[in-house]
């Protein structure tokens, strides 16, 4: 009997329903050809509930979703909520409550997709971020005192404790051991780096740099362990990307350093992303916004979206699926695409999906 998978599906706000429909589109084409089934179930968390009910989620939202085995997000953003109630309220809620630990983020050049790094290409720009998602400043510990007075103080801590450093640690020197250089055949080793700033925050990045060296020394071996400050390494992204492999680091540093690198992949079109967490549920979806001046158009990207279900089977054990995925979009983006923004593809949203599922099937 083949394997089945019951996926929750946010389409959110904007464009992001649209994108999220050529994901389904795409994955459901792959698990007709791959022999597995997925079960999708639409949850219509966003903006538009909100204005409906003045309620952002349900409080049974993360019990729910922990009944299924991913989630699928389309975009999370409306014009007419204020910046910061979905965002914190949806994205970074469900992160937590359902203790997506893991940022995921591939920073990988299709070809035929522009970059604006200068005689760099696929072979170059091919590595992996992985970002702590669950500790550090984005915890809200502080807070501000004298508001609105000459004399006001804005305080947030980034906080680190021991299980979580090494949780993260262990999840990146486990996903180099299986993805890195080597072992896709491309490089002589595995290599995971520490991105950090130990000589100016001296206690968080001493915490991270021990561990990493003692989860490394006693248990990874096999896997070569660099450092680099956060300053330098934004600096090599630009103009050495062929240096890494995967990178880990902590939640503020990691949100930084990814969009970074998703503008040299060719921008928030292509990109996707993972919330992991490696014993739960896990939440895929692109980085880019919700683009709402596009809404209804169809002429979005949905590449981002594709991506991020390519990512998703590969974390559900479908590999084979998620590889056939990303092949077809570097056909798509090397034979067909005029380019990657919207209205200028060539081609509409709609028709983008399809040729990414021709491509599978």
């Amino acid at each position: 009997m083949s394997k089945s998978y019951n996926i929750a599906v946010i389409g959110g706000d904007g464009t992001g329903p649209e994108v999220a429909n050529e994901g389904v589109k795409v994955l459901k084409t792959a698990a007709n050809k791959f022999g597995f089934k997925l079960n999708f179930e639409d949850y219509d968390y966003g903006g538009d509930r909100y204005l409906r009910t003045n309620e952002v989620l349900p409080e049974s939202a993360a019990s729910d979703l922990s009944q299924h085995d991913a989630i699928f997000l389309g975009a999370i953003g409306h014009p007419d909520v204020k910046p910061g109630i979905l965002e914190k309220g949806i994205l970074l809620k469900l992160r937590f409550e359902l203790d997506q630990y893991i940022n995921l983020r591939p920073v990988k050049l299709f070809p035929g997709v522009e970059t604006p790094i200068k005689d760099k290409g696929p072979e170059e720009i091919n590595y992996v971020i992985v970002r702590e998602n669950s500790g550090g400043i984005y915890t809200g510990a502080g807070g501000i005192s004298m508001k609105d007075t000459p004399n006001e103080v804005a305080v947030q801590s980034m906080v680190y404790n021991r299980f979580q450093v090494e949780r993260c640690l262990r999840y990146a020197f486990e996903y180099a051991q299986k993805n890195g250089k080597k072992a896709q055949g491309i490089g002589k080793e595995n290599t995971l780096g520490l991105v950090g700033k130990t000589n100016v925050l001296t206690y968080v990045f001493d915490l991270w740099e021990r561990a990493f060296n003692d989860v490394g020394a006693a248990d990874y071996a096999d896997v070569r362990r660099d450092y680099y400050h956060v300053d330098a390494t934004c600096m090599w992204m630009v103009k050495s990307p062929e240096w890494f492999d995967v990178l880990v680091t902590g939640n503020m540093f990691g949100d930084i350093i990814t969009d970074l690198g998703a503008m040299t992949q060719g921008g928030m079109g292509i990109a996707a992303g993972g919330n992991i967490n490696p014993e739960g549920v896990s939440m895929f979806e692109p980085i880019g916004g919700s683009a709402p001046k596009y809404t209804g158009q169809n002429v979005i990207n949905p590449l981002a979206a594709i991506c991020a279900g390519a990512m998703m089977l590969k974390e559900l054990g479908e590999a084979d699926a998620g590889n056939a995925i990303e092949a077809a979009v570097a056909d798509v983006t090397a034979n067909k695409l005029e380019g990657l923004a919207a209205g200028r593809m060539g081609y509409t949203t709609t028709e983008v999906g399809d040729l990414v599922a021709e491509g599978v099937a």
